[in-house]
């Protein structure tokens, strides 16, 4: 090819080039390889990290993925010891055991009792007994399923920026503290209903918990309004779920007391017609039932009983216990109104709070993809040092590749078309020569020597 070819030939001579680009670039991947990484997402971006060249006609090439951020749900992501369930819309304790327990003698003592007591009192007295029995049943699940499945009133825990904030606050209230002394509390006083109220820090949660609320230390958490952490439901008992609990002892009082009673009357029932003793052989399970009540009775009725005394007074089971309105200084109780009906119309009938950790939010998070760095596994295989490919002669010609090596621009155009049939992508691939190089490529061959 002579110097004085017209632009229409240093065209040809470029496309040509542009095939043989192509043809190196379909080395480098096999098929395999290349569906593997234009099949990832469109947010992966592939970056080469090295092309080095050397005298010994080597080249590295590697290849890596950025990170991919993907969305997830807030609640994958809160730190307390809980367990969550349909996709966040379940929030319960990780000790679920008796919680099961709880469920088994509910629902096993009311089977019993609809299997052995209810056909015969449903004929022999009315049957409306067994259709009150089913609604009080019925309300008691959803009671006890509502106090269990929801948020107690969990607050947040302080983002990294608001703890070191919280801190430097901290510091320059107290100052230097000399070395050996103790540091003072970290407390803060606010004032409710003209009465001095104080704020402790939590030093797991990184915040001044608001007033009546308290950490527990089964849940790892800070609740709002914290009452105490029930075994028997599962959950902490707090704020948004107080009400629930407390209409779940009393459901089940009420539903304990109606099937204990109803057991007595039925096996009298029967023993006068039949005897004791008849009674008791064609009714195995009443027997079994009769000692369930008994027990739970008293039990499920003293908790009733207590909690409408701590209702009436406006007061937690946690305030109760550490007497932090009936100790030595005196204090009186600020949230009280100092009448039982407004006490419990604030507690039983109050607004429903929302839920403050936004469990079902959605936030980002950056991960590495595994399949990305997977995919030129079969080419980084047969290199695991190095990662470099010796070849007889290069892909693309450049200042260190020897004349007699170089491969030719007038190759057989049938090899330039089958491979870009094959690798229609291959264009897009960044190019693996330097701008020099792709200056000497672009003259003829003669010119370029």
């Amino acid at each position: 090819m002579s110097l004085g070819q017209g632009p229409s030939s240093r065209c040809n001579s470029r496309g040509r080039i542009l095939h043989i680009r192509a043809s190196a670039c379909a080395q480098i991947y096999n098929t395999a390889e290349w569906t593997a990484l234009t099949s990832q997402p469109r947010h992966i971006v592939f970056i080469k990290t090295a092309d080095t060249r050397t005298h010994t006609h080597t080249r590295a090439r590697t290849m890596s993925a950025v990170m991919v951020t993907r969305k997830v749900r807030k609640w994958e992501k809160l730190p307390g010891k809980n367990t969550f369930c349909c996709d966040g819309r379940v929030m319960m304790a990780r000790q679920k055991g008796v919680f099961y327990l709880t469920l088994f003698l509910i629902v096993g003592t009311c089977s019993l009792f609809f299997a052995f007591e209810c056909p015969y009192l449903a004929v022999h007295l009315s049957p409306a007994i067994p259709f009150f029995a089913a609604l009080l049943f019925l309300f008691v699940i959803a009671m006890l399923l509502r106090t269990s499945f929801s948020d107690p009133g969990v607050l947040p825990r302080a983002l990294p920026e608001e703890a070191t904030f919280i801190e430097m606050e901290i510091e320059a209230a107290n100052g230097n503290v000399p070395a050996g002394q103790r540091p003072p509390p970290r407390i803060r006083n606010v004032q409710i209903n003209n009465q001095i109220v104080k704020l402790k820090y939590c030093y797991t949660c990184k915040i001044f918990r608001p007033p009546r609320a308290s950490h527990c230390s089964i849940c790892d958490n800070c609740v709002d309004r914290f009452d105490h952490h029930c075994p028997w439901v599962g959950n902490c008992v707090g704020k948004r779920n107080y009400r629930y609990f407390y209409m779940f002892t009393l459901s089940l009082s009420l539903l304990t007391i109606y099937i204990f009673t109803f057991n007595i009357v039925h096996v009298v029932m029967r023993s006068v017609d039949g005897g004791f003793l008849n009674t008791l052989k064609e009714t195995p399970g009443t027997v079994l039932e009769v000692l369930v009540c008994f027990f739970t009775l008293w039990s499920v009725v003293g908790l009733t009983g207590f909690h409408t005394y701590l209702i009436s007074l406006n007061q937690t089971t946690n305030e109760d216990i550490k007497g932090s309105w009936s100790g030595k200084n005196r204090v009186q109780n600020p949230y009280s109104h100092k009448n039982f009906m407004k006490n419990c119309c604030e507690v039983l009938c109050g607004p429903t709070y929302p839920s403050v950790l936004d469990r079902r939010g959605v936030t980002r998070e950056d991960s590495p993809v595994s399949s990305a760095s997977a995919a030129p596994s079969s080419f980084s295989s047969s290199n695991p040092v190095s990662q470099t490919t010796k070849t007889t002669a290069p892909l693309i010609p450049n200042e260190h590749t020897p004349d007699d090596a170089k491969p030719s621009i007038a190759a057989p155009a049938e090899k330039s078309a089958a491979a870009k049939e094959e690798f229609p992508l291959a264009k897009a691939v960044p190019p693996l020569a330097s701008p020099e190089t792709d200056a000497e490529a672009s003259l003829p061959k003669d010119k370029a020597q």
